[in-house]
C-alpha cells in the first residue's frame, strides 16, 4: 500500500508528520497525522488513536490540542486520521453534520454513502494495520476523541474487547440514536430502522460489552451542545444499570472548543500512557 509523507516537522524532540495513502476500505485517498515521540528513535512505542469531531480533518488536533509535549514525555505515538472519506467523486451533503467531514466512524449501508463511508472498518482494521507495518510501534493501542470522535472512540472500544488498553473522550455524543446530530447521520447512513442504529450507540453497547474497560470522559458544563446533543447523563445511567465503570468529570466553565481539550489533554495522555506501558 503506497504511502506518501507530505509533512514532517520537529516537535518536542520528535517528529510531527502527515501522510497520505490510497485507502482500499474507503476507495479514496486519505490523510492521517502521526506524532513520533523522541523515544521512537530508539525503540517501539505504543499508540494512541485520536478521532476528531464534525468538520475536522487530521490538522485540527495536531495544531490546537498541544498534545505533542505530553506524548513526548510519556513515549506515546499519536495517530490522528481524517474524519471521513473525501474527494470530488465521494458523496457529500450541504450540511456540516453529514457527508464529508462527518463520517461518524460507522459503516454506512445506504446509498449513496455505502461505497465509501466505512470509517469503522478503516479505524479498526486498515489504519492500525498500516501503522503497525510502517512505524516503530508496539501492538499496544488506546483510543480517544472529541465530540463525534468521542462517540467514535467509545463505540469502537466497546465493540472491540481486548483491542485497546484504555479509552477516553472529550464532550462525546454518547447516545447518537437519541440526539439530532446522530439521528440525521444514522438515518442517512443506516436507513430508518432505528434498531439497527443501536449497534453504533455507546449507551446501548455498554449493556452487552464483552469487556469492562473503564470509560474516562471530560465534559464542560458551559458546552453549548451539552443539553441537546451530548447528554452525558444518558451514558451515566446506562453504565450504572450495566455496572460498567465510568469516570465522568464535569468541568466548570469549559465549552466545546479546543481550549477545553488543550486544558486536559495532558491528563488524558497520562491516563493512556499508564495503561499502554503496563504489562
Amino acid at each position: 500500500m503506497a504511502m506518501e509523507k507530505i509533512e514532517d516537522r520537529a516537535c518536542f524532540g520528535g517528529r510531527q508528520q502527515v501522510w497520505q495513502h490510497d485507502s482500499a476500505t474507503l476507495g479514496c485517498r486519505m490523510r492521517f497525522a502521526v506524532y513520533l515521540p523522541p523515544q521512537a528513535q530508539q525503540q517501539e512505542c505504543p499508540t494512541l488513536y485520536w478521532l476528531s469531531g464534525l468538520t475536522c480533518n487530521e490538522q485540527n488536533f495536531i495544531t490546537k490540542a498541544g498534545a505533542q509535549r505530553y506524548a513526548a514525555e510519556h513515549g506515546v505515538v499519536i495517530v490522528a486520521p481524517d474524519t471521513s472519506p473525501r474527494g470530488d467523486s465521494i458523496a457529500n451533503d450541504a450540511g456540516y453534520d453529514l457527508g464529508q467531514g462527518a463520517g461518524f466512524y460507522i459503516n454506512a449501508s445506504q446509498s449513496p454513502w455505502a461505497p465509501h463511508f466505512r470509517m469503522y472498518d478503516y479505524i479498526v482494521d486498515e489504519l492500525p494495520s498500516m501503522i503497525e507495518a510502517n512505524f516503530p510501534v508496539t501492538a499496544a493501542r488506546s483510543i480517544s476523541g472529541h465530540s463525534m470522535g468521542g462517540h467514535g472512540a467509545l463505540m469502537v472500544a466497546l465493540k472491540n474487547p481486548g483491542r485497546y488498553r484504555s479509552v477516553s473522550a472529550f464532550s462525546p455524543i454518547v447516545a447518537p440514536s437519541q440526539v439530532p446530530w446522530g439521528e440525521k447521520a444514522f438515518a442517512a447512513y443506516l436507513g430508518n430502522d432505528r434498531n439497527s442504529w443501536l449497534a453504533w450507540d455507546s449507551c446501548a453497547l455498554v449493556a452487552t460489552a464483552g469487556e469492562r474497560l473503564p470509560l474516562l470522559i471530560d465534559q464542560g458544563d458551559a458546552d453549548e451542545f451539552l443539553a441537546n446533543q451530548l447528554k452525558p447523563e444518558l451514558l451515566q445511567q446506562a453504565c450504572n444499570e450495566a455496572g460498567h465503570p465510568l469516570t465522568l468529570r464535569m468541568q466548570p466553565g469549559y465549552d466545546h472548543s479546543y481550549y477545553f481539550i488543550a486544558s486536559f489533554i495532558g491528563e488524558h495522555i497520562a491516563h493512556h500512557a499508564a495503561a499502554l506501558h503496563s504489562l
